[in-house]
């Protein structure tokens, strides 16, 4: 789903059409992205005030309970509402994922400007750091995090943001560098526009679109790395759920109750599709080559 750098470079808009015309144009990515995306954080935020059980009490209903009647999701080998461990782990896939994305774009989107815009001693400095950070896995560094802090939300959220920032500053280093080579930039500095003023009128509003379609595509894969920490225990602790981790509860009792497995490892795919689908549309909807009259 995801394409090259390269071809998420700055260009100038092709205007195409009507502007009527154009605004009617949705992508269908972008439409049936933000209805996935939006069902999971209507769940989310319902699951802050209301649950069908509490949380962290057990033996609610039945051991391993079929879908139906008080349990329309089941129960789990403990005898816990599946449906209220599905909408509060919405809460936490949608915390998790939302947090790192603002640690990643933040860090990412400095590193990257700074490497595009200084000094080339800094540029060479800042590019080796982002790439030791990328071929550094997230899982391990998740490990080394969780040895000093203790395993946490907020341990899961500083790894999967400290990764993803790599990312997030080598697309805007390219970009940006781009950017500064337009006629209009040049233009802009000719005129008496300083450094800071450049960055903020011309180089960010430009590089924008393509930092929102990597930051959607980063937010997809954050839930799928904070599932994958809590199914190792190095993410969210009980007694907050986790889709990863009733993965992890579920895998004993598959066999029996197949549903405990199926439907947080379906919540976790209608997220992380819903995610990759409203990146997709915002680049169809933002690139010209890929808009054009339809």
């Amino acid at each position: 789903m995801t394409t090259g750098v390269e071809d998420l470079a700055v260009r100038e808009p092709a205007v195409t059409g009507t502007p009527h015309a154009r605004a009617r144009r949705w992508p269908p990515s972008l439409v049936a992205g933000a209805v996935l995306v939006g069902l999971v954080a209507v769940v989310g935020l319902v699951a802050l005030v209301w649950t069908p059980y509490p949380l962290d009490v057990t033996g609610s209903g039945p051991r391993l309970a079929p879908p139906g009647g008080d349990f329309p999701a089941g129960t789990d080998r403990l005898g816990r509402d599946l449906l209220t461990q599905l909408m509060a782990g919405a809460a936490s896939a949608l915390l998790v994922a939302a947090a790192s994305v603002v640690v990643a774009g933040t860090l990412g989107l400095v590193l990257g400007v700074l490497a595009a815009a200084t000094t080339r001693w800094a540029d060479t400095v800042l590019v080796n750091t982002v790439d030791v950070l990328i071929a550094f896995p997230t899982l391990l560094l998740a490990m080394l995090l969780v040895t000093v802090r203790g395993a946490s939300t907020a341990t899961a959220i500083a790894a999967i943001g400290i990764s993803g920032a790599a990312v997030i500053a080598r697309v805007t280093r390219i970009t940006v560098a781009r950017v500064l080579r337009e006629d209009y930039v040049t233009a802009a500095t000719a005129s008496g526009t300083g450094w800071w003023g450049t960055i903020t009128r011309h180089v960010l509003p430009n590089v924008a679109p393509t930092l929102l379609v990597q930051l959607m595509l980063l937010a997809g894969g954050a839930v799928l790395a904070e599932s994958a920490l809590s199914y190792l225990g190095l993410g969210t602790p009980p007694p907050a759920a986790s889709w990863g981790r009733m993965l992890r509860e579920a895998q004993s009792t598959m066999v029996v109750a197949p549903w405990s497995a199926i439907l947080p490892g379906l919540a976790i795919v209608v997220l992380v599709l819903g995610l990759n689908l409203l990146g997709d549309g915002i680049r169809e909807r933002t690139d010209p080559n890929l808009r054009g009259d339809r």
